[in-house]
């Protein structure tokens, strides 16, 4: 399989960009404090005290005036661009403390934001990890290693025991248990035997076996799946921030204010004070500061904000996806009903069938176990346990020769055996002494609190499509869409088709996906907000921008309030910190505040608006209204 090419660049390079504006500001500091000691305390020359002005202005401000005339010939006009026109105006009317203290004020929150949004982006590079190099494959009755672009269709390749499945294909040689759940979204552990297809990406269990190359690696399940990726990276939407959206009309009210003023009263200096005192350091360097307190306070609860900007837009999602497998469910097959056949006791039979299955390594032996224990059920040692391939579980338990097999070799030993209808799910027959005792019938249960979480999305969050994609079975997904009550399903998605809808839906509402699995990691790059259950996979955890540790869905919903009161409080510090520096500006182009004094005022608003943001960290009593 092709691997892509990663950027290996990108994080150095966007490192090396925070360091830079950490750099400008400390400059800039040093810089005042140099220009006020010469000034005032050794009563230096005009020429000396300017200095440390001009390296500051020519070393941190050239970098950022250039970034900002790259940004506006791109049309990108931010709301830092009053600061970048502030700096200019400065060095042109002879203001250099005035600039500088811009310089500090645009590098600070440039550095804040640098850090807020500091993230590892690898998504593709980790799923390139995560498949094999090398394939064992058995040519003219040798075991060779080569590289899976070199397997061809009808190669026999061996998988070691634990290893992933390098190439689709199909097992010609022994049994084992594969774990395909990141892959397809079905949620258990799926047992192979000779003519059994595995797929590419899947983990292989405790014994080895062969399978016969069914496609080339460049054609397999995984290298598709890394294929939609790639696009999904490439079509990620670009969210517009808060800052950006609120500086879209502040930014020319401050030009025009600043224009009227130097028309006003001819004087070139009221321009740059105006524009000194309206710099935006309330967008900035607040919204950053209440970014980086709610991530904080994220991390605290077990959840990892990946992307600053999910918790600006969770808010203003209107569509939200889930997907089922670890997502709305536990990914663990639970014992659901027990069918006996006449004159059997249930309790009975589950009791001496749970007594095998403590010793088996099957798939669904752990859902057996758990549900003798939950039903207190008496305990038995049992004797002459066997479990050969492909054959059931069997042995002698409290006097009982007990058989643990399935439908079809139940029918062909009893052919009279009055076995309930089949049903979706999974199942397993039960025999004892010879006969038909019962068939136990499992489903992957939705978790605890579901049908609260599902029904409150609308009504305390505001989301009017609440969806159901996945790539389990029809009938297993709209058992679990009745039982948690989602009113819209798709059944049997690929990675593919979980794209397109999340691409459809997110061309009519922001829409956020939430998924667990290599399956789900396309859809969670292409959504507006991507949350994903964390311990699973770390190609999921990579492509979200949310990864929620402890895999609660009322985590999820605790995520929601702490994006919502970041926007409440982001917006007080903002939207506040702007009507001071308007009246500030209004002040400045009267004549009453020149552009040092000014500079000065803004840092002033700024301690208001940034003490104000800081409470985002502190956690309030309650951070989720799930009502049970």
């Amino acid at each position: 399989m092709p691997s892509p090419e990663p950027d290996h660049t990108a994080g150095p390079i966007r490192s090396l960009w925070a360091h830079k504006d950490v750099a400008i500001a400390v400059l800039a500091l040093a810089a005042i404090a140099a220009h006020l000691v010469i000034r005032y305390a050794l009563d230096g020359s005009e020429a000396s005290y300017r200095l440390p002005l001009w390296i500051a202005l020519i070393g941190g401000g050239g970098p950022l005036v250039l970034e900002l005339a790259a940004k506006a010939i791109r049309r990108e006009f931010g709301s830092d661009l009053l600061a970048g026109i502030s700096i200019v105006t400065s060095i042109l009317l002879d203001e250099h403390l005035a600039g500088v203290l811009v310089v500090l004020m645009l590098s600070g929150g440039e550095a804040l934001e640098g850090y807020a949004v500091q993230r590892a982006s690898g998504v593709l590079r980790a799923l390139a990890k995560r498949v094999p190099s090398v394939a064992h494959v058995r040519r003219n009755g040798r075991m060779a290693d080569v590289t899976i672009d070199e397997v061809v269709v009808g190669d026999r390749v061996v998988i070691h025991p634990h290893e992933i499945v390098p190439v689709d294909g199909t097992v010609v040689e022994g049994h084992a248990v594969m774990d395909e759940s990141f892959l397809t979204g079905e949620p258990y552990m799926m047992s192979k035997a000779p003519g059994s297809a595995v797929i590419s990406g899947a983990i292989n269990g405790q014994s080895a076996v062969t399978i016969e190359a069914t496609a080339l690696a460049k054609d397999s399940r995984y290298a598709k799946i890394m294929a939609v990726m790639q696009d999904s990276a490439q079509r990620r939407p670009k969210m517009r921030r808060l800052a950006d959206s609120l500086g879209a009309w502040y930014t020319p009210l401050a030009v025009a204010l600043a224009l009227g003023a130097w028309g006003v009263s001819g004087d070139p200096v009221r321009f740059l004070a105006v524009l000194v005192v309206a710099t935006p350091c309330p967008l900035l360097i607040a919204i950053p500061t209440a970014i980086i307190g709610s991530i904080s306070l994220a991390a605290k609860r077990g959840i990892i904000v990946k992307d600053p900007a999910t918790l600006e837009t969770i808010d203003t999602c209107r569509t939200i996806i889930f997907d089922k497998t670890g997502t709305l469910t536990y990914g663990t097959p639970t014992l659901t009903e027990i069918l006996p056949a006449e004159g059997i006791d249930p309790d009975r039979a589950l009791a001496l069938v749970a007594a095998l299955e403590h010793y088996s390594k099957h798939p669904l032996a752990g859902a057996i176990v758990r549900r003798a224990q939950r039903e207190t059920l008496p305990t038995y040692e049992p004797r002459e346990i066997a479990e050969p391939r492909g054959q059931g579980l069997r042995g002698v338990v409290d006097g009982v020769e007990v058989l643990v097999t399935d439908r079809r070799r139940t029918l062909e030993a009893q052919p009279d055996a009055q076995l309930p209808p089949t049903a979706e799910g999974l199942e397993c027959v039960v025999v004892l002494d010879g006969r038909y005792a019962a068939t136990l019938r499992f489903r992957d249960e939705p978790r605890a609190g579901s049908r609260a979480f599902i029904e409150h999305l609308t009504r305390k969050h505001k989301f009017d499509r609440v969806m159901l994609v996945s790539g389990d079975r029809k009938s297993e997904a709209e058992y679990l869409a009745e039982k948690v009550g989602i009113p819209i399903v798709f059944a049997e998605q690929t990675p593919e088709q979980k794209v397109e809808i999340v691409r459809a839906e997110s061309e009519r509402a922001r829409t956020c996906f939430v998924g667990d699995g290599i399956n789900d990691a396309p859809a969670l790059m292409l959504s507006t907000v991507g949350i994903a259950f964390g311990r699973a996979s770390d190609i999921t955890t990579e492509a979200a921008g949310v990864v929620v540790l402890d895999t609660t869905l009322e985590r999820v919903d605790e995520f929601f309030h702490i994006s919502r009161r970041l926007r409440r409080v982001a917006l007080q510090s903002a939207v506040g910190g702007m009507i001071l520096s308007i009246v500030g500006m209004l002040i400045a182009a009267a004549g009453y505040l020149p552009p040092v004094a000014g500079a000065i005022s803004q840092e002033l608003i700024d301690v208001f608006a940034v003490a104000n943001a800081l409470r985002v960290a502190i956690r309030p009593k309650s951070l989720t209204d799930i009502e049970e």
